[in-house]
């Protein structure tokens, strides 16, 4: 008979989640991500989940207000990797262009406007975009599973 394996410890969870490109899916979006990091071991309300909600509404809200394609939904991804110790979030939609980050100075007639993506790079270890398969981009954000103070493994 023979000796039986030893199993390797799985170092990498994913969610992802299709949504409608409407502020409700944006906003469920956010919602489904820290419930997702809560079951992953990063509770509800940390630095971390906290952090990551944030990333994801800034990445949802824009795929819902400028990447929105009529008829088209945008998805969620994220990637828990314990090795690496970041969550990646992953939001794609189907319009081609790709988001440019404005610079601290805005536009005085749009106080509002233009400065989700410099929060994103605030918070986010690093960030970009990429082409996807079929039309549209991928805009992801690797957000790191500590904090100066703290630390959390996604199980």
């Amino acid at each position: 008979m023979p000796a039986p394996h030893a199993q390797e410890a799985v170092t990498v969870s994913v969610f992802v989640q299709r949504l409608s490109a409407t502020r409700l899916g944006a906003r469920l979006a956010r919602r489904l991500a820290v419930h997702q990091l809560d079951l992953w071991g990063v509770p509800y309300g940390s630095p971390v989940s906290d952090t990551v909600a944030l990333v994801v509404a800034e990445l949802s809200a824009n795929a819902v207000l400028h990447g929105r394609v009529p008829g088209r939904d945008f998805a969620l991804r994220l990637r828990c990797d314990r090795a690496a110790g970041v969550v990646r979030v992953e939001v794609s939609d189907t319009h081609p262009s790709h988001p440019e980050p404005l610079a601290p100075a805005t536009d005085p007639a749009d106080p509002d406007g233009g400065r989700g993506l410099l929060l994103v790079s605030a918070l986010a270890e690093r960030w970009g975009v990429t082409d996807r398969t079929g039309p549209g981009k991928t805009v992801w954000a690797e957000c790191p599973l500590s904090t100066p103070h703290v630390a959390f493994g996604c199980s």
